[in-house]
């Protein structure tokens, strides 16, 4: 067996792949070390108010007290969730810009055709942060009852029945043309921007029904909303007695609100996984998971490889659901 001599030329090249290699390793250690040491941003692509910058602000305090830095939220409506999305994406991938992504940025992707960014590969995912129902509510002066009550009125009154969304290409959006084919209806989409004014055109009558997310909760409890069912597959402690869709004679139509945090791709694997375990940390305090609960919101932590599978399974979803439905845009 003959034994081989490295050159001085290869060992080198062997040295400084080691060094570099060692290099790159310690880098990433020492980012993960040092984050942050700046204010960090959660963009959220609403405007003021809504279920969304309720759970930023939740996790972002518990956030700003682990690392000793601001967290600031940020708004950048509009677009169906699309330009907050497009800003983060094209934000430097380091950290200090995060996304509070939702059930829409998978949806988004499914529905327009021409954006700036990949749903999947434009972002680092980082972790899972809640998940709620989405809620079919009504004003209480409206006569619907039930999901029954609202369909009947919908067929016997073809094109005047409307409901109210958050924006087109929003979850609340989806939800509703969803309802719509699965219930063979024809009803009418007025898109707002942003939930809070939704839902007070709905308080005020102004639309029919509203496939709204938790923050209609407090209106539900206010006695300014009926709810008459949840999107989920079973139903929630949160609102006992309250039916599914599926319960009401729609067994295929099952969506669950959820929300976590986003980077922009590339973000170094130290800061992704830092900002991982602080959220998970976050999340683990029994005082955070009860101010979520308080919001009818089930705190849920993930790693990061997780919620990568699960956005490009919700992706894959609701790309099949807008295909089948026909769902346009409008």
């Amino acid at each position: 067996m003959k034994t081989r001599i490295l050159s001085r030329h290869c060992i080198a090249r062997l040295s400084l792949i080691l060094f570099f290699g060692s290099l790159t390793q310690f880098c990433n250690v020492s980012y993960g070390q040092a984050f942050p040491s700046r204010p960090v941003k959660i963009i959220i692509p609403y405007p003021p108010g809504g279920s969304a910058e309720v759970q930023a602000r939740i996790v972002g305090q518990k956030l700003s007290e682990i690392w000793g830095q601001p967290v600031i939220i940020d708004y950048k409506p509009g677009a169906g969730t699309t330009i907050g999305a497009n800003y983060v994406a094209s934000a430097a991938p380091d950290g200090y810009t995060l996304y509070l992504a939702g059930t829409s940025h998978a949806v988004s992707g499914a529905l327009y055709k021409n954006l700036n960014y990949d749903v999947v590969k434009s972002f680092s995912p980082i972790s899972l942060i809640a998940t709620s129902p989405f809620l079919v509510v009504t004003p209480i002066g409206k006569p619907f009852n039930s999901v029954k009550d609202l369909v009947d009125a919908a067929k016997a009154n073809p094109g005047e029945i409307t409901y109210a969304s958050s924006g087109s290409g929003t979850g609340p959006h989806l939800s509703g043309e969803l309802f719509r084919s699965q219930a063979g209806i024809n009803v009418i989409h007025i898109p707002y921007k942003g939930t809070s004014p939704a839902l007070t055109a709905l308080v005020g009558g102004q639309v029919d029904f509203m496939i709204a997310d938790i923050a209609a909760s407090s209106l539900i409890k206010g006695g300014k909303l009926k709810v008459l069912a949840l999107t989920t597959g079973k139903r929630s402690p949160q609102f006992e007695g309250v039916p599914t869709l599926a319960e009401s004679g729609y067994p295929n139509l099952s969506i669950t609100n959820w929300s976590g945090i986003l980077a922009p791709a590339n973000t170094p694997t130290a800061i992704i996984n830092k900002i991982n375990a602080d959220i998970v940390s976050a999340l683990s305090d029994p005082d955070i998971r009860n101010r979520y609960r308080n919001q009818d919101l089930e705190s849920v932590s993930s790693s990061p490889k997780y919620f990568s599978d699960f956005i490009a399974s919700e992706s894959q979803k609701y790309s099949k659901a807008i295909k089948d439905a026909g769902i346009i845009v409008d």
